[in-house]
């Protein structure tokens, strides 16, 4: 089934793919001709909507503070102190988890 998004946004893409891009990136092409079905359904969602899941992403922003924490300190004396400082990670980034997502009451 092929929405009304859907139509508006296929010639763009079409127009897109045929750019020098498309050379460059000929992986990323093919991955949206391949994976369209599940990528319409993005574009379902109002702009408002997108806008917000596209630029909150809090899990990627998680690991990305987990990963900081083993990367920086590569040797841990054993399981626990690496359990330890993952564990105060954690709670330091879940304290940021009740802040309010800008823009959520225009939507």
């Amino acid at each position: 089934m092929v929405s009304k998004v859907t139509n508006k946004i296929l010639p763009t893409i079409e127009e897109w793919q045929n750019r020098p891009l498309e050379k460059i990136y000929p992986m990323c092409v093919s991955s949206w001709k391949n994976n369209w079905a599940e990528l319409s359904t993005y574009f379902k969602y109002p702009e408002g909507i997108r806008k917000l899941i596209y630029t909150t992403n809090a899990m990627e922003n998680f690991n990305r503070q987990l990963r900081k924490v083993t990367k920086n300190k590569t040797i841990f004396p054993n399981d626990y102190a690496l359990q330890k400082s993952l564990y105060l990670v954690m709670v330091d980034a879940s304290s940021e988890w009740t802040y309010r997502i800008r823009g959520w009451d225009q939507i």
